[in-house]
């Protein structure tokens, strides 16, 4: 008789990505014997990488959306955004110092940031974008931190790329502002400078759809988002090595600028 399918193990995937972290293993997609089958799988493996980084990195204090700005799917080769998850330890304030030898290959997204005021429960319909800006408190310009462990990025699978809670490493932020009521958040132009040179620019790319999508997904997952965590909500600008000496500066028109230099 033919052997069953074994069932899905998500404690096995965390724990192949976290010993890959642990040895600075170069990236690969998980072996097809232990790989998430479905969306499903894949954030249980990635629930299960944190209950192993909590004691490491703190508690999660923040959600992170991946490839849903048009210029990220292209760059990934995939169409569907992918959350992940933000550590307290992680979360760095501007002007920040950041270590290249503490990372096998950090890269660099710059993004809009948004510091929740209230609660985003467990709900009978999905969350709307208006809903979801009401919950809004702060909006934070940061740069997104990402371990790709020197992936090529349209060979790494979506499902393995969630279970390795979609690359993140960490956060910059800058200085929060008060939602402005009227703002329209889509669409904001922004900056990004290299050594005091200008280098790079974009526009935010639908934010609240990209918060509204994150909030269900957190409720669909039994972990509803809280008041004081922060979300980012999908790079404005395609990701960018940072090299040892540089300094990057982002800002978004109106809201502000957040720094960060490159050690070796």
């Amino acid at each position: 008789m033919p052997t069953a399918p074994t069932a899905f193990d998500p404690a096995k995937a965390a724990a192949f990505v976290a010993a890959a972290h642990e040895a600075r293993a170069p990236y690969a997609n998980l072996p097809p014997e232990i790989a998430p089958g479905s969306v499903a799988d894949a954030y249980a493996a990635q629930e299960a990488l944190a209950r192993l980084w909590t004691a490491k990195k703190g508690p999660v204090a923040g959600l992170k959306i991946a490839t849903t700005t048009k210029v990220m799917q292209a760059l990934m080769g995939i169409d569907h955004p992918c959350g992940g998850m933000i550590y307290e330890k992680t979360i760095h304030a501007s002007p920040a110092s950041i270590s290249k030898s503490a990372y096998m290959n950090v890269v660099v997204e710059c993004e809009l940031a948004v510091r929740l005021g209230r609660d985003l429960p467990k709900k009978a319909e999905p969350y709307t974008r208006a809903e979801v800006r009401g919950a809004i408190a702060e909006l934070i310009p940061a740069f997104e931190l990402i371990e790709d462990r020197n992936a090529v990025y349209k060979e790494s699978r979506a499902l393995s790329l969630i279970a390795d809670n979609a690359w993140n490493t960490g956060i910059v932020l800058g200085k929060p502002v008060a939602i402005p009521p009227g703002l329209e958040l889509d669409g904001i132009p922004a900056n990004l400078s290299i050594n005091g040179k200008p280098a790079k620019s974009g526009k935010t790319d639908d934010p609240l759809g990209a918060l509204a999508w994150v909030a269900n997904l957190a409720v669909e997952r039994g972990r509803p988002m809280t008041a004081g965590m922060v979300v980012i909500t999908g790079s404005c600008i395609a990701t960018l090595p940072i090299a040892t000496g540089e300094t990057f500066d982002f800002t978004i028109d109106g809201i502000g600028t957040v720094r960060m230099t490159a050690t070796a």
